[in-house]
């Protein structure tokens, strides 16, 4: 192993914890940084891995995502409660994934669960010139909950 790309896997690993600490960003929900990379196939655009861990019981607020992000979503531990724009909600258990094409809103993300922690990882393709991956949205009215 080169000593500059030594040097250079440890930069990126500085600035990716930097620029997205490990956060709470909903109630029982923790978002933590797992892997930032450019394509170098495909200028301008970039690959983001977060995991989310929730607590049980734990959710998102409604959110939207960067407008270039595509989102693959794989759930590694639990089941996921989700929504993509206005489709159905649909409970995603360990192993199954789902995606978010570019502009979606993402009015449901929570755990299904209120006894048991569950995890999903967030895969974004992105433009790279992108630093805010996910927007709150308010909502004007309460959604009915149901969990397991």
């Amino acid at each position: 192993m080169k000593v500059p790309f030594i040097f250079g896997a440890a930069f990126a690993a500085i600035a990716i914890a930097g620029a997205a600490p490990s956060a709470a960003h909903g109630i029982g929900e923790t978002v933590t940084p797992h892997f930032e990379q450019s394509i170098p196939n495909i200028p301008g655009k970039s690959v983001v891995a977060l995991v989310v861990n929730y607590a049980p019981g734990g959710a998102s607020p409604s959110h939207i995502h960067a407008k270039s992000a595509f989102i693959f979503g794989y759930v590694l531990s639990g089941a996921i409660e989700s929504q993509v724009n206005d489709g159905p909600r649909r409970v995603y258990r360990t192993g199954e994934s789902f995606y978010e094409p570019p502009g979606s809103r993402h009015p449901v993300s929570r755990n299904a669960s209120r006894s048991k922690p569950a995890s999903l990882l967030a895969v974004f393709v992105v433009d790279s010139s992108e630093k805010d991956l996910t927007t709150a949205v308010q909502q004007n009215h309460h959604q009915g909950e149901k969990h397991e």
